[in-house]
């Protein structure tokens, strides 16, 4: 017998136990639990993640999870404005920047953020979208953090182009923040350097937009629904509802009520319940993007010229469904399971195919780099559309130049 084995068998004989392993807590456990509750709200929403989800996705039990953070609403809010303060520490200026050029003051607080952004990117989506599921206070905070931001872009902005509106001013810089924060909208990769090039890239093409004169709101097409089309009517309340409230906050009685049923039982006459009406949403939102693309290729002479009628239709779209538009963007988490991978794929064929045609514009551009301007000019969209509605400040001619800026890097030939 060796002498390990004998070792062991007077352990076994005397009745000594293994050696018990020591498991150390982890001195970064909150930033463990962070970075995985991030990870979970942003794939599932505020409303979709328990507790326990996000223990088990670390590997800790529950009370464990307890221990640092009371609430799940807690873990939640420390998260979005933890991420809210280091976007507006960011926009910070050194005391040195007193004496710097009004061009790199501005570049610095855009590439400033722009790190910040890519090393958040899983809580950005949740700053974006879900920080409405905030506690007035707490929201108040929010929107306070991400004022300072626009505040920031607005006046190095205003400084290296004093010849700006002020309105001009407010439509510029959201403009900045939407396309450095639409990398958290989707989950195309690209390693952070490239990445940091090509979002400030496009940004530079958004300062130096010369922005057409502020025009009357374009009359809407908003086609009236007969009440005896209930299922469009149920539909359309739905949407308006969802965009609203949230998701979550909308019961099958709420969208019976505003459709003018008398019963909620009467919506089950024509869906099979409030997920039902979400997932025909979808559907007919993509089905409006993806349908666009084979005629306007065909009815294009150039990729370019097929891409500006893209470009065209998505903000007309968008402006007559602006709810709609709304919810595609913020509500997908809640779609049906068996729903999402038919959704999923649309989306991401349609995305191909606009990359595809502004690769052909822009033949430097790498296949990924071209979704995530794809996703940069779908996203200005719907941020400006929440922020300005349909005031002339935001007026569609303005927004299809800055989705081309975003594209091509400049407006589109005429």
């Amino acid at each position: 017998m060796s002498v390990d084995n004998r070792r062991t068998a007077r352990k076994a004989s005397s009745g000594d136990s293994a050696p018990r392993e020591i498991r150390r807590r982890p001195k970064n456990r909150r930033a463990q639990i962070a970075a995985a509750s991030a990870a979970a709200f942003g794939a599932l929403g505020y409303h979709g993640v328990s507790m326990e989800d996000i223990a088990s996705g670390l590997g800790i039990s529950s009370a464990a999870l307890y221990r640092h953070y009371p609430s799940k609403y807690a873990l939640f809010r420390e998260e979005l404005l933890r991420v809210g303060r280091a976007m507006t520490e960011a926009v910070e200026l050194p005391a040195a920047a007193a004496d710097w050029p009004p061009e790199r003051r501005l570049r610095q607080v855009i590439d400033a953020l722009i790190a910040v952004t890519i090393e958040n990117r899983a809580t950005i989506t949740l700053v974006r979208w879900e920080g409405r599921y905030l506690e007035p206070d707490d929201l108040r905070t929010l929107e306070d953090q991400q004022l300072g931001v626009l505040d920031a872009f607005g006046s190095q902005l205003a400084g290296l182009r004093p010849e700006l509106t002020e309105d001009d001013v407010r439509v510029l810089r959201l403009s900045l923040l939407s396309t450095i924060t639409s990398i958290s909208d989707h989950h195309a990769n690209l390693p952070a350097k490239p990445l940091a090039h090509l979002l400030s890239s496009a940004c530079q093409s958004i300062i130096e937009a010369e922005l057409p004169a502020e025009q009357p709101a374009e009359p809407l097409q908003v086609v009236e629904i007969p009440d005896s089309f209930k299922h469009e009517l149920l539909l359309r309340k739905a949407v308006e509802l969802f965009h609203e409230r949230g998701y979550p906050n909308v019961s099958v009685e709420d969208i019976a009520t505003a459709a003018g049923l008398s019963a909620a039982s009467a919506v089950y006459r024509f869906y099979r319940g409030k997920s039902d009406l979400l997932a025909a949403a979808f559907r007919r939102a993509a089905e409006r993007v993806s349908g666009a693309v084979g005629p306007a290729v065909a009815s294009s002479s150039s990729p370019e010229g097929a891409l500006t009628a893209l470009i065209d239709q998505y903000v007309a779209g968008s402006f007559a469904e602006r709810a709609l538009t709304y919810v595609y963007f913020t509500e997908f988490q809640h779609v049906p399971a068996e729903e999402r991978t038919v959704l999923r794929n649309i989306q991401r064929l349609s995305v191909e195919e606009w990359a595809r045609l502004l690769r052909e514009v822009r033949p430097e551009l790498s296949p990924a780099e071209a979704r995530f301007l794809t996703h940069a000019a779908f996203a200005l969209v719907v941020d400006l559309g929440r922020a300005f509605d349909n005031q002339p400040m935001a007026a569609q001619c303005r927004v299809r130049l800055l989705m081309q800026l975003v594209l091509f890097g400049r407006p589109a030939a005429a």
